[in-house]
C-alpha cells in the first residue's frame, strides 16, 4: 500500500509539473528585462504613498522612482489606476519542503533525533513545488521555510519564489530553529497534570542547557585552534554562540515566553521569538527585552478554551502597541497564498493597515538584516514587487503582475489553469 501511495504521488507530481510548463502550447517562463511601470500609486512602506509615479526596473533593481521618467529601451507597463506594493514576506512556512500534506513521501521537514541543527532546509527545497506558483501570484514573493521537531530541528532559510535550484532561490538569511520546552498540553489527548508538565519542561530545558554548554566548549576549543573531531551538531550551534547565525526560538504559552526571555538573557543572546501565540498576555515583557517576534498564524483558534475567539486576531496588534517589532507568518505549506488575509485580519483587529503592511514587508526584512535589499520600494533595492488593482488585504483584489528580483513572473498556476479549463466546458463530438 505504501509503495502504491508513493507511485500515485509521483504520478501526481509529474502531471502537475507537465501542466506547469505548458499553457496553450507555449512554454511560460519568468524573464528578466528592463521595465518602466508608469502612472501608478506606489506604496513604498518606508517613504509613504506616492500618487501618479513611475518606477523603473533595470538589471533586477529599482533604478528610479519619480514622475515622468524617460522612456528608453524599456518594456512599458501602464499602471494607471493600479497600485504597486513590495513583495510580501512570510516569516514562517513549510513551502518547498512539503508537497502533499497527506503523502509522507513528499514531506521533508523533519529529521530523526532531537538535535539536528546542521540540517539545512534550503537543501530540501523543491523549486518545482506546485504550491510555489500558487503562492507567488498572490503577491507573496519571499518566505522563510523551516524544519520542525525536536530541540534543534535544523536551519531555516529565506527563499525567493523563483529559481531553478535552491541556491538560486536563496534569499540571504539563515537561522537555527529551536523549540523551547513547553509547559502547555500538546492536545486534548494530553492528560498529564500541571506538575508533570512542568517537570517534563524542566528536564527538557536541562538537556538543552547541557547541549549549550557542550557547544560553548566546542567554540572555545575552536577559537584556540584545538583539534576537533567531526561534530556537525556542535559546529552549527557554536555559530549561534559566536553570533554568526541567529536563533529562532519557537515558543507560545505565556509562561514559556517569560522563561525563554530569561533563558536568552542568561545565555547573552538576542533571538527572534516565533509563534508567540500568547504574546498578548506578556507583551510588555517582550518589549522590555527588545526581542522581535514572528507571530502567527493569525487565522486560527485560540490556544485555550477560556480565551476569546478573537485572541489570535488581536495578538499582533497588542504586541505591536506594546512596542514589539512584529512580523507575521502563516506556518503553512499549501496555503501560504493566504498571508495577505492573515495581515488583513491583524489590520482589522487593531493593528491598522500601515502596521500590518510593515509586518509582512519591512519588519521581517529588518529582522533578517536584509532591509537594504527588500521590504520596501526604494531606489537600489531588489525589484521584488507586485501590481494590484486594489487593497491586497481584500479578497476581491486581483494581483495583475509580479516581479521577483527583476524577473517578470508568469501569472499562471495549476489553480488558474483548472479554473480556465472548467469555466466554459465544451465537449467535442
Amino acid at each position: 500500500m505504501k509503495e502504491f501511495k508513493l507511485f500515485l504521488g509521483l504520478c501526481f507530481l509529474f502531471l502537475n509539473y507537465s501542466l506547469m510548463a505548458q499553457i496553450e502550447g507555449e512554454v511560460i517562463k519568468p524573464f528578466k528585462a528592463n521595465f518602466l511601470l508608469t502612472n501608478a500609486t506606489i506604496y513604498t512602506v518606508t517613504n509613504g504613498v506616492l500618487e501618479d509615479h513611475d518606477l523603473l526596473i533595470e538589471n533586477g533593481l529599482i533604478k528610479a522612482i519619480g514622475r515622468d521618467l524617460p522612456e528608453q529601451n524599456h518594456t512599458i507597463i501602464d499602471c494607471t489606476g493600479k497600485f504597486i506594493y513590495p513583495g510580501f514576506i512570510d516569516g514562517g512556512t513549510s513551502l518547498g519542503i512539503v508537497e502533499i500534506n497527506s503523502l509522507q513521501e513528499t514531506q521533508d521537514y523533519m529529521e530523526l533525533g532531537k538535535v539536528t541543527p546542521q540540517m539545512q532546509a534550503l537543501t530540501a527545497v523543491n523549486p518545482n513545488g506546485v504550491a510555489i506558483p500558487v503562492t507567488r501570484v498572490s503577491g507573496v514573493t519571499t518566505v522563510l521555510t523551516q524544519p520542525r521537531g525536536g530541540y534543534f530541528p535544523g536551519t531555516a532559510a529565506l527563499i525567493n519564489l523563483n529559481g531553478y535550484t535552491p541556491e538560486q532561490m536563496y534569499g540571504g538569511f539563515k537561522g537555527v530553529n529551536m523549540n523551547f520546552p513547553s509547559t502547555a498540553r500538546s492536545g486534548s489527548y494530553d492528560n498529564r497534570s500541571l506538575s508533570d508538565l512542568d517537570k517534563a519542561a524542566k528536564e527538557s530545558l536541562e538537556e538543552i542547557d547541557a547541549l549549550w554548554e557542550k557547544a560553548a566548549t566546542y567554540l572555545s576549543i575552536k577559537k584556540k585552534g584545538g583539534e576537533l573531531e567531526y561534530y556537525p551538531e556542535m559546529e552549527q550551534l557554536s555559530k549561534v554562540l559566536a553570533k554568526e547565525l541567529p536563533l529562532l526560538i519557537e515558543v507560545n504559552a505565556a509562561q514559556d515566553i517569560l522563561s525563554s526571555l530569561a533563558w536568552a538573557k542568561e545565555k547573552q543572546i538576542t533571538p527572534i521569538l516565533t509563534g508567540v501565540a500568547e504574546g498578548w498576555k506578556v507583551a510588555d515583557k517582550i518589549a522590555a527585552a527588545g526581542i522581535p517576534v514572528i507571530t502567527g498564524p493569525v487565522l486560527t483558534l485560540p490556544t485555550r478554551n477560556s480565551d476569546n475567539y478573537d485572541a489570535p486576531y488581536n495578538n499582533p496588534a497588542l504586541l505591536q502597541k506594546a512596542g514589539v517589532k512584529v512580523a507575521l507568518r502563516t506556518m503553512d505549506a499549501e496555503n501560504v497564498r493566504n498571508l495577505p488575509f492573515h495581515a488583513g485580519f491583524a489590520a482589522a483587529y487593531g493593528m491598522g493597515s500601515e502596521e500590518a503592511l510593515k509586518s509582512i514587508t519591512i519588519n521581517p526584512a529588518e529582522m533578517f538584516c536584509l532591509s537594504e535589499q527588500m521590504g520596501s520600494l526604494e531606489e537600489g533595492k531588489n525589484a521584488t514587487l507586485f501590481i494590484a488593482d486594489g487593497d491586497p488585504f481584500e479578497p476581491k483584489t486581483q494581483i495583475q503582475q509580479v516581479f521577483i528580483k527583476g524577473y517578470r513572473i508568469p501569472m499562471t498556476n495549476r489553480h488558474i489553469r483548472l479554473y480556465q479549463e472548467f469555466l466554459n466546458r465544451e465537449m467535442q463530438p
